[in-house]
């Protein structure tokens, strides 16, 4: 019995002298300035919290893009997730990725694109292209070229990097 209530006492202890829940722990080494952002949010945001992206781009072209978007975590969570499949799938494309880092490397027009080894055939592309269109991940600010909308570039940029282990 002694040793299940020392067992016990050893537990309590523990817990009580755990950090609160949802207290940030860092690695070692890290600097806490690195999570600036999210203290920012956690200070202008009431529980349950929220997602937001955002950032400050310069593109090779020298076009210069800042954004910034987000949502309540309810309203995330409550949403129909499955309405996002199609933009999602749009991007779930190999050449359909490249195609839009070429896009944003200034190769913006079919003739162009069509340098790039791997992306297939014009029609092929042009497929691709109607694709990315139709999902808001591309527009054509003119006859023949194709850009990424501003409102998706730090929005695609994040997406990447979310995605990298």
């Amino acid at each position: 019995m002694d040793n299940r209530l020392e067992e016990l006492e050893r537990r309590v202890a523990a817990l009580e002298s755990a950090r609160p829940l949802g207290e940030q722990v860092l690695p070692d080494g890290v600097d806490p300035e690195v999570f600036f952002a999210l203290r920012a949010l956690k200070e202008r945001v009431p529980e349950p919290g929220a997602v937001l992206y955002t950032g400050t781009v310069t593109l090779p072209d020298g076009r210069h893009v800042d954004w910034q978007f987000g949502r309540p975590t309810t309203e995330v969570l409550d949403a129909d997730w499955s309405a996002r499949a199609s933009g999602l799938a749009a991007l779930g494309n190999p050449v359909r990725l490249t195609l839009l880092r070429e896009i944003l490397h200034d190769r913006n027009t079919v003739s162009a694109l069509s340098e790039v080894e791997g992306l297939g055939t014009s029609g092929q592309i042009y497929h691709h292209l109607r694709q990315l269109t139709a999902e808001g991940w591309l527009h054509s600010p003119s006859r023949g070229v194709f850009a990424v909308p501003p409102t998706r570039v730090v929005a695609l940029l994040a997406i990447l990097v979310a995605l990298e282990r």
